[in-house]
């Protein structure tokens, strides 16, 4: 399940959405009440999403925003005279009063977000593992005679039949011959 950050001032409403979230099985919630303690928690672990009201004791929570890593998105539940203050296009809002399901599928929706950012940011294969695909490719064009893209689809096809990632499919291959 993933983690969701709630930081609101207010101690009965950091209690309230995170239940809300728990109980719908939506996210496991941390809370916190400062934006400060929303940056050592983002730090130490992975989260897609945090809920926060507009203001929090240490600053706007727009301020937060920059310090997110680029998976992570912050959603500010408010008023929407206190919404309106935040300028910045790349930070989601919901306006109080707030219905259930709203809030539940907009969390659902930003998780979502979040998993398809961190596939997109996140390096397909380290240059170790490069080399081996690499490696295994000439092997195959070397030993059967394959262009380099017949070769690259053996080896995907090979590793689709196993399961496994393709350079740990190149990596076996290697030590096959």
């Amino acid at each position: 399940m993933d983690t969701v950050i709630v930081a609101f001032e207010n101690a009965a409403l950091n209690r309230q959405f995170s239940d809300l979230l728990e109980r719908t099985e939506t996210a496991r919630c941390l809370t916190c009440r400062s934006g400060d303690q929303v940056r050592r928690l983002v730090s130490k672990q992975t989260v897609y999403c945090a809920v926060c009201s507009p203001r929090l004791p240490d600053g706007p929570a727009e301020w937060l925003f920059q310090d997110l890593p680029p998976t992570c998105s912050l959603l500010l539940v408010g008023p929407q005279h206190t919404l309106d203050a935040c300028a910045s296009q790349d930070v989601f809002k919901l306006t109080t009063p707030l219905r259930r399901e709203e809030a539940v599928s907009t969390v659902r929706l930003l998780l979502q977000f979040g998993h398809r950012m961190e596939r997109i940011i996140r390096p397909r294969r380290t240059p170790l593992e490069q080399e081996l695909v690499d490696r295994a490719k000439q092997l195959l064009m070397d030993r059967d005679g394959l262009t380099e893209e017949e070769a690259h689809r053996v080896l995907q096809k090979r590793s689709m039949d196993a399961g496994a990632r393709l350079s740990q499919t190149a990596r076996q291959l290697l030590a096959e011959s």
